[in-house]
């Protein structure tokens, strides 16, 4: 390869480290080219598969400012340069390796680390970004409905204790009529001035004929 070239292929390798989410390195000796092109139709949706020679691939993740890959690059190497789900791409290795045992899994790259073969295939049995989100969304979807619940209990309950009350009072009307005693009257205001006066007249009445009997008594006395 002439040296513009690889300075090209090495440019290209270095961004790819740069900008993927994480990375996974196989060795694909033996395998059809026909078996290749499935591998990355299997892993279009998250992942590029590349096949790159090791020298130039240790000198693209030195620029990259990766270390501790080179142990790695033995052999011919493939790398799966992730851009969508990684847990999804090493799933998808794994699983085209467990048909096609010439894929072999040497380590990758994940959240800015080197991993070994068996990281990454750990890496594969987790749970998917979809999977986790579903069960995000159904448990979020779970607590609104409870939530919901919670909030129209006591409303359903004192519309219920209502309509009771509405039909009891349907078949017996007295029930509501003893609901509240009933408020004593109060004298108005005039009447209770016409009862104080008529009081204080009949006092000044009663004062005056005392008086007058004692004014009739005097002069017997002497």
């Amino acid at each position: 390869m002439a040296r513009p070239d690889k300075s090209a292929a090495v440019s290209v390798l270095a961004d790819s480290f740069r900008n993927s989410e994480a990375a996974v390195l196989t060795e694909y000796r033996g395998l059809t080219v026909t078996e290749l092109k499935q591998l990355r139709r299997d892993l279009a949706a998250n992942a590029s598969y590349i096949v790159s020679k090791n020298t130039l691939t240790k000198i693209a993740a030195r620029e990259a400012g990766i270390e501790g890959l080179d142990p790695y690059l033995s052999g011919p190497s493939a790398i799966a340069f992730v851009s969508g789900d990684a847990v999804a791409t090493a799933k998808g290795i794994r699983d085209f390796a467990k048909t096609n045992p010439l894929l072999v899994i040497k380590g990758g790259i994940y959240e800015g680390r080197v991993i070994s073969a068996d990281d990454v295939k750990k890496l594969a049995n987790l749970e998917s970004r979809e999977v986790l989100l579903a069960k995000m969304a159904g448990a979020l979807l779970a607590s609104i409905q409870q939530a919901a619940y919670l909030l129209n209990a006591p409303i359903s309950q004192a519309a219920r204790a209502i309509d009771a009350l509405r039909i009891k009072a349907t078949a017996d009307p007295s029930i509501l009529k003893g609901a509240a005693p009933a408020p004593t009257p109060v004298a108005p205001v005039a009447e209770v001035t016409e009862v104080v006066e008529e009081q204080s007249s009949e006092a000044e009445a009663t004062a005056e004929v005392t008086e007058n009997n004692d004014s009739a008594a005097e002069p017997a006395a002497e």
